[in-house]
Parts: structure tokens; C-alpha cells; sequence
């Protein structure tokens, strides 16, 4: 069945602090452990493990919003000091762990293993046609264990929104680092502040904006413009709708069930800032 689009944002904002644990203290500790060289490293072997050992050029293509370079100087160096298979396990091990730490006593709870099982429910649930990331994370196995296997479906179903995320920046002529320069200025902020750009060369970077000015997306003092406001807020209408489709599983009450399951553990898992 169809829900609304913002019920459908609601889940993005409950699961999206569960997903994110994979980025935080304990997962990257397990990988610089195994031989990586910073933060980067791990991150890259870790979500780009599902795909193999895809190119550098693959996994620019599919994560999308990367400058360019910067993915050629983890892939495939990390495939030196650790499979895909192993990063997979490592980071699914990990990142189970930082959600338990996080989240104390609900880790054991009836609510959460009822939250586990309808949010794989919904995450398994999706055609992969076109969603190069989400179908690579279908192909894994499903973790048991209901605090692993909760993270998993809030990774499937974070992943399978940003394919789609991608889709909608491509259908309005927006480029990954493009997507960074409206998230900063959405959030109040200039580009150059915003922390997937401030390391960009200022060249780069005053290239990047100069591109939106000149579509008329972003004003003479780089903020923005009514009509970049409004595509932005296009893109976001779009992603929602986009990312609809693996909820449509649920009826009305399991939807309604696993929002009210999954607000604890979410606000839980928040306290790691990612």
C-alpha cells in the first residue's frame, strides 16, 4: 500500500542515526586494527565492500557526491590490506557493536527485534532496477542477531534512498559536489563552511558555485536564489517519493508500529553525532 510522503521522510530521519553508527568510533577503530591509514580508509572498504573490487571509477560513479579524486586514493589501495569479504564482516560486526553500546538496555528489548523484523520486511521488499548500491547490499546475507540485523535494514533502506537520491540530483542536472554547495546553503551555512567541501581547493570550489550562479540557482553573495531554493526542495519532494516504494510492504499499522519501535532507538543512537 501507499503511505505518505511524510511518513516515508519519517523513517529516513529514525533509521538514518541507526545507519550511521557505521561511520563512528568503533567501526573505524576495527579497521585501522586491520591496516587502514585513516578514517577514509575504512570508510571506503567498508560501504564500498558489497560492490567487490570495483574500480575506483565504479565507486566514484555509484556514491556519486565524492570529488573527483578523492575515491582513487582509498580504492583499491584498502584491497591491499583486506578483502571485501572481510570488511563486509568487519563492518557488520562493528557497527553492531557501536548500536549496542549506544542504545544500553533497548539492545535486549521485545521493541527492538519487533523493529528488526518489519524493517527488514520493508528493506528486502524493493525492486533493485537501477540502484547499483542497494542491489549490491541485497546480495549479502541477513544478520541473525536482531541489533546486527536492524542495523542492516536501516543500511539497506539508507542506501536504497540514496540511489534514488542520486537518480533525482541526475534528473535535475545537479553533480555530487553540487548536491554539498544546496545541502550547506539548506542548512544556513556558506559552501566553504560546510564539511564536505572546506577542504576543496578554493579554485575548485569557486568553480563548483559558479556553475549554480550561472544556472541562476545561487545569487552574487553565494546563498541562494527562489529558483535554487525550489529545485532544492524539488530534489527533496522527488528522493521521498523515490524512496517509497520498500514501505509499501507494511500496512498502515506495521508502518505506524515500526516509527513508534524505532523513536527510542533512534534518539539513542543520535547521541553519536554523524
Amino acid at each position: 500500500m501507499s503511505h505518505t510522503q511524510a511518513k516515508v521522510h519519517r523513517m529516513f530521519e529514525l533509521l538514518e542515526p541507526i545507519a550511521t553508527v557505521t561511520f563512528s568510533d568503533i567501526p573505524n577503530e576495527a579497521f585501522l586494527a586491520l591496516g587502514m591509514r585513516d578514517y577514509w580508509d575504512g570508510y571506503f572498504a567498508g560501504r564500498a565492500a558489497p560492490l567487490g573490487p570495483a574500480p575506483a571509477e565504479v565507486v566514484h560513479a555509484v556514491f556519486y557526491n565524492f570529488a573527483d579524486g578523492e575515491v582513487a586514493r582509498h580504492i583499491p589501495w584498502v584491497w591491499g590490506k583486506i578483502s571485501p569479504q572481510e570488511a563486509i564482516a568487519v563492518r557488520e560486526r562493528s557497527s553492531a557493536a557501536a548500536l549496542r553500546q549506544l542504545i544500553g538496555q533497548l539492545a535486549d528489548s521485545p521493541g527492538l527485534v519487533r523493529a528488526a523484523d518489519l524493517a527488514t520486511r520493508a528493506a528486502v521488499s524493493a525492486p533493485t532496477e537501477g540502484r547499483a548500491l542497494y542491489a549490491a547490499l541485497r546480495a549479502l546475507d541477513v544478520p541473525k542477531e536482531p541489533v546486527a540485523r536492524l542495523w542492516h535494514a536501516a543500511t539497506l533502506l539508507r542506501e536504497h534512498r540514496g540511489d534514488g537520491h542520486n537518480a533525482a540530483l541526475v534528473a535535475h542536472g545537479i553533480g555530487g559536489t553540487q548536491a554539498h554547495v544546496l545541502m550547506a546553503l539548506s542548512l544556513g551555512m556558506r559552501a566553504e563552511e560546510f564539511g564536505r567541501l572546506h577542504h576543496l581547493p578554493k579554485a575548485r570550489l569557486a568553480a563548483v558555485i559558479d556553475g549554480l550562479r550561472g544556472r541562476g540557482l545561487v545569487n552574487a553573495t553565494g546563498g541562494f536564489t527562489d529558483a535554487g531554493r525550489e529545485t532544492k526542495k524539488r530534489i527533496e519532494t522527488l528522493t521521498d517519493e523515490l524512496a517509497a516504494p520498500p514501505y509499501n510492504v507494511l500496512n498502515a499499522a506495521e508502518l505506524h508500529e515500526l516509527v513508534a519501535e524505532l523513536e527510542p532507538i533512534a534518539t539513542a543512537a543520535r547521541s553519536y553525532d554523524a
